[in-house]
């Protein structure tokens, strides 16, 4: 068994207040978690309008697998959605 963990940090553009924060969000944690299978939550920056923190999990037999998937969600959210990744960070266990 493997397990991928990644801890994305966003900024985003032009959210005017908490609430619009979160509707993003939801959105974009349940859209990770239909489309590629593996757990997302938001874990940081909660009080924070223009900043978000979420971290994805992932477990199968295989940490390279566990690396392309991770990789391709990041793309995605840059695809998807207006926001901006400033840091990112994957690990494999």
């Amino acid at each position: 068994m493997m397990i991928g963990l990644c801890q994305i940090e966003m900024h985003l553009p032009g959210v005017a207040s908490l609430k619009e924060k979160r509707s993003i969000l939801k959105s974009m944690l349940a859209r990770i978690h239909n489309t590629f299978n593996v757990s997302a939550a938001e874990t940081g920056h909660h009080d924070v309008w223009q900043s978000a923190e979420i971290a994805l999990a992932i477990v199968s037999n295989s940490n390279v697998h566990n690396q392309q998937v991770l990789n391709r969600i990041l793309e995605w959210i840059e695809n998807n959605y207006e926001v901006l990744i400033t840091s990112h960070e994957i690990e494999t266990l």
